[in-house]
């Protein structure tokens, strides 16, 4: 099955993407780092935040190689599922056991949401353009006379 061509991302998506995805990543680090809260505490929300950003990446690159006709196994496309589901799951079960006011769980769960989804457009935005850069001819060779 061969894919259409790639059309480019356009600036302004990618530059949302990107900024969506600092946005969203570094205010949840910077309350993460403000928080009064054990180290054990941050690091358990910390390494939720790197194995969402993880597993939302690897679910959108099954879903596009499926897409295009790349073999993606079953078992790890499952996977891809179950981890960005349990990603999610860990954040709420943390998020309502925790002794937060109201506001600051809806900060953590709004940043966590945001940079998972950020996360799977730049991802989207890097494999468009390395497929628009493989369908762009390539520019002619000009004759230099010497």
């Amino acid at each position: 099955m061969k894919s259409p061509p790639a059309q480019r991302p356009t600036s302004a998506f990618i530059g949302a993407s990107w900024a969506a995805l600092f946005i969203g990543a570094l205010a949840y680090l910077i309350g993460l780092w403000n928080a009064q809260m054990p180290l054990n505490e941050k690091g358990y929300y910390f390494t939720l935040l790197m194995y969402g950003l993880f597993s939302a990446v690897s679910l959108q690159k099954s879903v596009r190689d499926r897409l295009e006709g790349l073999p993606v196994t079953g078992l790890y496309f499952g996977l891809c599922w179950l981890s960005l589901g349990l990603a999610v799951l860990l954040l709420a079960v943390g998020l309502w056991n925790a002794s937060f006011a109201p506001s600051e769980k809806g900060f953590y769960a709004m940043s966590f949401i945001l940079s998972l989804f950020a996360a799977v457009a730049v991802q989207k935005n890097v494999r468009d353009m390395a497929l628009w850069h493989e369908d762009s001819p390539a520019p002619e060779a000009k004759d230099k006379d010497f």
